[in-house]
């Protein structure tokens, strides 16, 4: 019902200065069109996309492809979701936001605004493997089975309905922590995560917290802070 995962758009303040930062992890420019007035780039890793936006978003945005957005906007409201803001005309793109139980924005777009660049067979980030986008919530599944309304597919332990829960399409998974985190966090794996870190750590220029929320922490865990505030874990992979 929601589309398709289109990107993370996050409000930027220095747009070629945050290009320049997610190259430098090995994310690749995609080629974007004219669909916004601002400044706007997007980097891929072939998993995530990031869309930097030299705009005044309100907070980071989930950000969906839903063509047809009139309808699917009336299907929206059968499910009790209000959109806070609707555009629907012929002189600009046609949108719509809305939250979710976390408080995460999510924004449905009529139509795709970049194009997805050519990358090699298992491209990878200096990061690892995008597993998820972690979101802080204090009902967490709650918010699972809100997204699966939507579309998604829920995983929810049933002993512990406090505890973690998962929505997962095929374009995105979406984590839910009983976690103030008070930004998304975009989380990737590696088998060799620590070595990663360790390199990250020698070229410099990079900001890592002091800590990783007590609900992210696995041995050698690490969270670096992109300029714009993303947050980005780097784990080791399981198994």
């Amino acid at each position: 019902m929601i589309g398709s995962f289109l990107e993370l758009s996050v409000p930027t303040r220095d747009v070629a200065a945050a290009l320049e930062f997610y190259e430098s992890l090995g994310f690749v420019q995609a080629a974007v069109g004219e669909a916004w007035p601002h400044p706007y780039a997007v980097v891929t890793d072939g998993r995530v996309n990031i869309g930097l936006h030299g705009a005044d978003l309100d907070g980071p945005l989930l950000t969906f492809v839903a063509p047809g957005l009139a309808m699917q906007l009336a299907k929206l409201e059968t499910l009790g979701i209000e959109p806070e803001r609707v555009r629907l005309d012929e002189m600009s793109l046609n949108e719509a936001t809305f939250p979710d139980p976390s408080g995460q924005r999510v924004r449905l777009l009529e139509a795709r605004t970049f194009s997805p660049p050519a990358l090699a067979p298992g491209h990878e980030s200096a990061l690892g493997y995008f597993e998820e986008c972690v979101l802080g919530c204090a009902t967490p599944a709650a918010a699972a089975r809100f997204w699966e309304a939507l579309g998604f597919v829920a995983f929810i332990a049933e002993d512990d309905a406090a505890g973690p829960a998962l929505a997962t399409h095929r374009d995105l998974n979406l984590a839910f922590h009983d976690a103030d985190l008070g930004m998304p966090v975009l989380r990737f794996t590696s088998v060799d995560a620590a070595a990663r870190i360790d390199r990250l750590r020698e070229r410099g220029g990079f900001s890592f917290t002091r800590r990783v929320p007590r609900s992210l922490q696995s041995d050698g865990a690490a969270l670096l802070q992109a300029p714009d505030g993303v947050l980005l874990l780097l784990a080791q992979a399981e198994g």
